[in-house]
């Protein structure tokens, strides 16, 4: 059957139905709607929008117990694959709460960078060590312009954060290697004038 025929079938028997409270009937979405409601949502609109456009457009159909059983079966499975993303986030913020990361940077004698290390030099790091976190999850107050260490927090969802260990340690820099002395009697030779003789 096509979604015109679907739609018109839906109306008709739409038009079947009692009237609800305040003139509403409810309806199942099958398309998310602005300022309505998402896919799967079970909404109560006034009978002339239902039946002048979101009906004929194909965006809802009449919630009948059996369309109300297969949106609260594809919920329940939802929930369960969100429930085990959930379990898999908990473990990542473990992993991370027990690993430290160390930046190197530039800083004066006092201690202070001479730049800054920010979230993207973080994630950066974080990276290298296989968490594949986004400078966005890298909360910040502001970017870190001292050596030390920083516990910083990494936000995975709306209630499942990690705390990372941040050293920030100075620039080690490789020294050239000094180069070998010349030997004694060359070198002497090389500063003294060589002798002239005496007629």
């Amino acid at each position: 059957m096509s979604a015109t025929k679907s739609a018109l079938a839906a109306r008709g028997s739409f038009q079947e139905l009692p009237r609800g409270p305040h003139h509403t009937v409810q309806l199942l979405l099958i398309q998310s709607v602005d300022h309505l409601g998402k896919q799967g949502d079970i909404v109560h609109v006034k009978r002339g929008y239902a039946l002048n456009y979101l009906l004929p457009q194909g965006l809802a159909t009449v919630a009948t117990n059996h369309h109300k059983r297969m949106v609260e079966k594809h919920k329940a499975k939802l929930q369960e694959i969100e429930k085990a993303r959930l379990a898999t986030l908990r473990q990542l913020a473990d992993a991370i709460a027990k690993q430290s990361i160390t930046i190197e940077a530039n800083a004066n004698e006092e201690g202070h960078l001479y730049g800054s290390v920010n979230a993207n030099d973080i994630a950066a790091s974080l990276k290298q060590a296989h968490f594949h976190i986004t400078a966005d999850q890298v909360r910040l107050d502001g970017p870190l312009k001292e050596l030390g260490l920083y516990t910083v927090k990494i936000h995975l969802h709306h209630d499942i954060n990690a705390e990372l260990k941040v050293w920030v340690v100075p620039t080690v820099v490789n020294e050239p290697a000094p180069e070998k002395a010349a030997k004694p009697a060359a070198a002497d030779k090389a500063a003294k004038p060589a002798k002239t003789e005496k007629k």
